[in-house]
């Protein structure tokens, strides 16, 4: 005998549409008009990962202290390609309880994903020849602006000319950028972003704080205890990061972030590292 479903069930099953609506802009507004959305998440997720950075870097200093190094929180900052990955599973565990709360995955940050014909993968490759040099232009202008030089001093065997032992090196090589880019795209364009422009209610005030913080992370990734510095590393992404996010507003979907930020993550390992 065949049985029937309730008339008024429903049985849901992702779909693309699904996860393309679930982090779209009417769905957010929606769910901040019912209280499923709230200030709270946003502004943790875009703030905390800054957090974490300083938490990971007292953790690994912590370590040198235990073993009696001297000025263990610079001993620590070498290592931020590899502590690197705590950061990245501290910010996916925060988006995924807050994610959880508005009745969508993690998952659906990332949006639809476009494979056939190589179409994200050669958006990602646009997108990273277009925001790329603003990052390139924007050092040396930075630079100056702190340090009254195009060339400052780059903290030598801190921030570069790193020495790793080798299982840190194909660390910093393999997983750490594999994983960090993604995190970092989904932390404030997938999650931060769009939320900030339902509770604002307008995309520039939305651009403004998560750009700020954005821009700011890079200070403390690592930290180094010096007022110019962090000036320095936040003027130098400040641009890049606002392109980045106006380019996502028109997409809203991920998978052409993470292929544009992985080159700049890896270039990052190998321009800092000493071989």
């Amino acid at each position: 005998m065949e049985t029937r479903a309730p008339a008024n069930s429903v049985q849901s099953f992702p779909t693309a549409s699904n996860t393309r609506a679930a982090n779209s802009k009417s769905a957010l507004t929606e769910r901040a008009r019912c209280g499923q959305l709230s200030w709270t998440g946003p502004w943790l997720v875009a703030t905390g990962r800054s957090v974490f950075m300083l938490i990971a870097q007292a953790l690994v200093a912590g370590l040198y202290g235990m073993r009696f190094h001297s000025w263990s929180w610079n001993a620590a900052a070498k290592w931020w390609t590899v502590y690197g990955t705590l950061i990245d599973a501290g910010c996916l565990t925060l988006m995924a309880g807050f994610t959880r709360r508005e009745g969508i995955r993690l998952r659906d940050l990332i949006g639809q994903v476009r494979l056939r014909w190589g179409r994200d993968l050669f958006l990602g490759v646009g997108f990273f020849l277009l925001v790329f040099p603003f990052f390139g232009l924007a050092a040396p202008a930075a630079s100056w602006l702190a340090y009254g030089t195009t060339q400052p001093q780059l903290y030598p065997g801190l921030l570069a000319g790193r020495s790793l032992p080798l299982w840190g090196v194909v660390y910093s090589l393999s997983l750490w950028w594999l994983i960090w880019s993604p995190t970092e795209e989904m932390t404030y364009q997938g999650y931060a972003l769009p939320r900030f422009q339902a509770l604002f209610g307008s995309r520039w005030k939305a651009i403004a704080v998560v750009g700020f913080w954005w821009a700011l992370q890079h200070s403390f990734l690592p930290f180094i205890l010096n007022w110019k510095y962090v000036v320095w590393r936040f003027l130098a992404f400040l641009p890049g990061v606002v392109v980045f996010l106006l380019l996502y507003l028109k997409v809203r979907r991920l998978l052409p972030f993470f292929v544009a930020h992985w080159p700049m993550d890896i270039l990052a390992v190998l321009i800092t590292l000493k071989f």
